[in-house]
């Protein structure tokens, strides 16, 4: 154990100690103490990672009902949400296509369209990186998309005394760029659609617990995809044109090596094709449930239904019916991220405690009385979620930021989805340094990327991304609710 998280499992307990006692009973509400002392000591678990992040949120399902906050069956229900089972079912659909190597073939064949310069390698990896968050997580798509990439890098890099490095400052561009450019799009893409990344899926469960107002796959996807477009493409022009340039021509052996590792995964077999025929029905339903539920005037089909529907299917369809192999197995499971989902409802379950103990409504009228709607105000909330996404979890900083900003949004009588969305948005944007997000990480490792790059790099995106995101919020975002 590092010294922050020794350090941290000490201070969560202590803070919650001190602030259960000295906190008088009159602060707020009287449930308000045990609210605040026990949101102490899991954002000092969270920031610190003392324990395992997932294991911090049972927390409240312990404390709350000893402290006689809510009881048990109110403090159990969050860990049920529905929209947990929604990224349940894209888990599950995400194990099924990389088993199958589905999403492999994806990435490399549309790496081979875009071409083997430099710079449509480097775009090549970038929309297939993107295109791949979407629907898996950031960090499967980061570690999948890292070995193609240290591949190709191989091709351009040569041997002197202190080990591979570049050539030339070109190559040694190319190399950072590319790099850089898979780690950000692996962030940037899963802000496309709601199942993305698990900060899109946790404010939609808020939303909906505190406001009852339901967003779907595809009033996300209107929002979510031109935001992600846009900061992939600027991520993509920001690192080849102004940072790290690279203007190499063709590379020779790339387009090779491409076709070796396509040829390598042989045609296309029939688990893929059931998987793909699975994931774009699941895809397609996402897209089409409203038409599709005032045609057979039902309300059936949501998010949730049609995502464990498609994970169902998984496991339901034969490959051979003969030999009894399906899809997935049960064992596959044992991949699955668990513990994000329990992360999920410790969350919902600490928003439910503060509401409950009025401690949201508090700050919203303290902060809601101080100001009013206002493209700043969008802008200081975006800047606020986007540097505090760079020291803690973006799961951590949804779960605690976005009732609050719920908060001020009720004292203000303004659509929550106006004010909570944005600072979604930009808990996802974490680009400044390794520890900041596990795709950077990721990526760092290659030994391709000095740390100063990354930070310059960073600095500049999150600039751009701040801009970005402020100014679909202020226009198709006010717009559309």
């Amino acid at each position: 154990m590092n010294r922050v998280a020794s350090i941290g499992l000490w201070a969560g307990p202590a803070a919650f100690t001190l602030l259960w006692l000295l906190v008088p009973e009159t602060y707020i509400s009287p449930k308000a103490p045990a609210v605040l002392a026990l949101g102490a000591w899991m954002i000092i678990w969270w920031i610190t990672e003392a324990v395992p992040i997932p294991v911090t949120a049972f927390l409240p399902l312990i404390g709350f009902p000893m402290m006689g906050v809510m009881k048990i069956g109110q403090a159990a229900a969050p860990y049920a949400n529905p929209v947990i089972f929604l990224f349940m079912g894209g888990f599950i659909i995400a194990l099924a296509l990389e088993k199958h190597r589905l999403h492999e073939r994806i990435a490399l064949n549309l790496i081979r369209l875009t071409g083997t310069s430099g710079n449509g390698i480097i775009l090549g990896f970038s929309l297939a990186t993107a295109l791949l968050s979407m629907w898996i997580s950031n960090t499967a798509t980061a570690m999948m998309m890292l070995p193609i990439a240290t591949s190709v890098t191989n091709l351009i890099i040569r041997s002197d005394s202190q080990g591979g490095r570049a050539k030339t400052q070109q190559e040694k561009n190319f190399a950072t760029g590319l790099m850089l450019t898979v780690g950000y799009a692996a962030s940037l893409g899963g802000m496309a659609t709601l199942i993305g990344t698990p900060p899109n899926v946790v404010f939609a469960g808020l939303l909906n617990d505190m406001f009852q107002i339901k967003i779907s796959f595809a009033e996300w996807f209107i929002v979510g995809f031109p935001v992600a477009a846009l900061l992939v493409l600027a991520n993509y022009f920001t690192v080849t044109r102004l940072l790290f340039p690279n203007r190499l021509p063709k590379i020779e052996g790339s387009a090779q090596l491409i076709q070796s590792k396509l040829a390598e995964l042989g045609p296309m077999r029939k688990s893929e094709k059931l998987v793909l025929v699975i994931f774009a029905l699941t895809a397609l339903l996402w897209m089409t449930q409203q038409p599709l539920n005032n045609l057979l005037e039902t309300d059936f089909l949501n998010d949730t239904t049609i995502a464990m529907l498609g994970g169902l299917l998984m496991f339901a369809v034969p490959v051979s019916f003969t030999k009894g192999e399906f899809i997935l197995t049960w064992k596959d499971t044992e991949k699955m991220a668990w513990g994000i989902l329990f992360l999920f409802g410790g969350g919902l379950c600490l928003a439910e405690g503060l509401s409950t103990g009025g401690i949201i409504q508090a700050i919203g009228q303290w902060i809601g009385g101080q100001s009013h709607y206002s493209a700043w105000l969008v802008l200081t909330l975006i800047v606020i979620s986007v540097s505090l996404s760079e020291v803690m979890s973006n799961v951590a900083l949804v779960n605690v930021f976005v009732p609050v900003v719920f908060g001020i949004a009720q004292v203000m009588q303004v659509n929550p989805i106006l004010l909570g969305l944005p600072v979604t948005l930009g808990a996802s944007i974490a680009l400044m340094s390794p520890i900041a997000t596990p795709p950077n990480a990721i990526v760092f490792s290659s030994g391709h990327i000095r740390i100063q790059d990354m930070v310059k790099a960073g600095f500049l995106l999150n600039i751009i991304s701040v801009i970005i995101i402020w100014a679909v919020s202020v226009t198709v975002m006010e717009w559309y609710w």
